[in-house]
C-alpha cells in the first residue's frame, strides 16, 4: 500500500527511516528508541498494530516483528495479549539505583540501607578470625563442600525467615543480586518471559535487560500477586515462572497473604512455573510467615540474602534450590564467581551458629523502629506504607504530582528519593508514589532534615 494514503490516517508512531541502510529491522528498531528518548512517543502510548505499521511503511510484517522485538528485549515497549503494544512506562527510568558514590549535597534516602550503627557482633567475630595462628586460609579460594557447617549455619538462618531446607540444596552466592543473575542466567534463553509484579526490584530488571530475558506485568490485588491473574499469564503470556518478594516488597513494603501464598504455589506447581523467592527482607520481621517455598519446595530458588537484614558489605547470600535446578544453578554460580570469599563466609557462619546474628538483626530493629517513628511524626498527614521494622517506607502523593515530578522537586531541594517510575514493569501505570529509605541517613538528625524538606514539598503540592 502506498505510503501516502496514511497522510490523514490517525497513528501514534508515524517513523520514517531510511530505506537504503540495513538490515532494515534494525534501523527501524533504533528510530522506535530516539523517538522514546526524545519523547516524541511518551510513556504509556499505545502503538500501531504491526500489520498497520507493515503497510504504512511498505515493509513485511516479519521485519516490524523483529524490530518490536529488540526493542522488547531492551524493556523499551511492553505487549500484552489482546491489548497491544505500549511505550513501556520505564523506558527512560534509571533502574541503577546504587550510584557510583554518596551522592553530593542530598541527604541520602534513595538506596535502601540498614542502618551503620550496629555492627559490633560482626567486629568481635573479625577480630578473632585474625587472630588465629591459620588466618591466611580466609583470603585463599573458597570451595563450597570442604565447610559443610557453614551450610548448616545457612539452613539455620533460613529457618529463621520462615523457610525449612536441608543442607544438600545450598548454595552460596556473592549477594542477592548474583543469585538472581544466576538463576536467570540457568534456568532462562534470551526471549524468555517471566511474570513479576507491576512495580518490582530493579536489579532484576537490569538483570532481565543483560540476559535478554522479558519481564512481564502480572497483576495485584492489594499489592499482592493475584492468582487468577498470575495462572492466566500461564496459560496466556507463555512465561517459565515468577519472581516474588512476598515479606516487605519492595518498593511497596507490602506483605503477602498466607492463604495468597498458598493460591501461588498451588498454580506454580500445576504449570510447572519455578519461583524465585527473593527473601531480602524476611527476617525484619519478628514473627516471619512462612515461605512461599514452603508451600511449592520443588519449584521454588529461595534467596536469603544478608544486605538488608545484616550488612551489606559481607555480600553473601544462601540460596536453597530444589534438586531439579541445582546443578544448573550451581554451574552458573561458579562461571560467575568461581568461589564467595571465604572470609566473609565464615565470618557470617560464625555470627549465625553463635547467635550473635540474633543480637545484630534485634540492634537493627531497634534503630529502624525509632527512625520510622520519626517518619511518622512528620508525615502522619499522608499515606506512606510500611511497617516500624522496615528499612524503607512508599509514599503516596497528594494532588496530581507524579513520582519522577516529585523525585525531581526532591533532589533540587537536597533529598534523594527514588520515584514509582524506576520500579514500574513494562505497560503498567506507575503510582504516583516515591520510596523513602529510612535507614540510609547517617544520623536521626540527617534524617529528620530531610524530612522536613520532604513535608514541605508535599504541603506545596497537596
Amino acid at each position: 500500500m502506498p505510503v501516502n494514503s496514511f497522510e490523514n490516517y490517525p497513528m501514534s508512531w508515524k517513523p520514517s527511516i531510511d530505506k537504503t541502510k540495513k538490515p532494515i529491522y534494525q534501523v527501524l528498531a533504533e528510530q522506535l528508541k530516539q523517538d522514546i528518548l526524545n519523547e516524541v512517543l511518551l510513556p504509556g502510548t499505545k502503538l500501531p498494530p504491526q500489520r498497520e505499521l507493515a503497510d504504512y511503511l511498505d515493509l513485511n510484517l516479519s521485519t516490524i516483528s523483529k524490530a518490536f522485538k529488540v526493542c522488547e528485549l531492551k524493556g523499551l515497549i511492553s505487549a500484552s495479549v489482546g491489548s497491544g503494544t505500549f511505550i513501556s512506562y520505564d523506558a527512560l527510568s534509571n533502574a541503577y539505583l546504587l550510584e557510583d558514590a554518596k551522592p553530593k549535597h542530598l541527604i541520602e534516602m534513595g538506596a535502601t540501607l540498614p542502618d551503620n550503627a550496629s555492627y559490633e557482633p560482626l567486629l568481635h567475630e573479625l577480630k578473632g578470625m585474625l587472630k588465629e595462628p591459620d588466618y591466611e586460609k580466609w583470603f585463599g579460594y573458597g570451595r563450597a563442600n570442604e565447610n559443610l557447617w557453614q551450610k548448616d549455619a545457612a539452613v539455620k538462618l533460613i529457618r529463621r525467615g520462615g523457610f525449612e531446607t536441608t543442607v544438600d540444596r545450598i548454595l552460596f552466592a556473592n549477594g542477592g543480586q548474583n543469585a538472581i543473575a544466576a538463576t536467570l542466567a540457568s534456568l532462562c534463553q534470551p526471549g524468555d518471559r517471566i511474570g513479576v509484579d507491576p512495580h518490582t526490584y530493579p536489579g532484576l530488571k537490569t538483570v532481565a535487560a543483560i540476559l535478554s530475558i522479558q519481564i512481564v506485568p502480572i497483576k495485584s490485588e492489594d499489592y499482592a500477586m493475584s492468582p487468577t491473574a498470575f495462572e492466566y499469564a500461564c496459560k496466556n503470556e507463555n512465561i517459565k515462572g515468577i519472581y516474588l518478594i512476598p515479606d516487605y516488597h519492595n518498593p511497596t513494603a507490602s506483605r503477602m497473604s498466607v492463604d495468597n501464598r498458598k493460591e501461588i504455589a498451588a498454580i506454580a506447581k500445576k504449570y510447572n512455573q519455578f519461583i524465585i523467592e527473593d527473601a531480602a527482607y524476611h527476617l525484619h520481621n519478628e514473627k516471619p510467615l512462612p515461605a512461599l517455598a514452603s508451600f511449592a519446595p520443588e519449584q521454588a530458588i529461595y534467596i536469603a540474602s544478608l544486605s538488608k537484614s545484616l550488612a551489606p558489605g559481607l555480600r553473601l547470600a544462601y540460596v536453597a534450590v530444589p534438586s531439579q535446578f541445582k546443578k544448573l544453578i550451581s554451574k552458573a554460580l561458579y562461571n560467575l564467581n568461581v568461589s564467595v570469599s571465604p572470609l566473609l563466609a565464615e565470618l557470617t557462619a560464625r555470627t549465625i551458629v553463635s547467635n550473635q546474628f540474633e543480637v545484630l538483626i534485634e540492634q537493627h530493629r531497634k534503630q529502624t523502629v525509632r527512625r520510622n517513628r520519626v517518619v511518622n511524626q512528620y508525615l502522619a498527614d499522608y499515606t506512606c506504607a510500611g511497617l516500624e521494622t522496615g528499612i524503607f517506607r512508599w509514599l503516596l502523593l497528594p494532588g496530581k504530582i507524579t513520582g519522577a515530578e516529585f523525585e525531581l522537586l526532591a533532589a533540587q531541594q537536597g533529598v534523594q528519593v527514588y520515584a514509582a517510575e524506576r520500579f514500574v514493569v513494562g505497560n503498567s501505570c506507575p503510582e504516583r508514589a516515591v520510596r523513602i529509605a529510612v535507614c540510609a541517613p547517617e544520623t536521626i538528625e540527617e534524617l529528620e532534615r530531610g524530612l522536613i524538606i520532604l513535608q514541605r514539598l508535599l504541603l506545596n503540592h497537596t
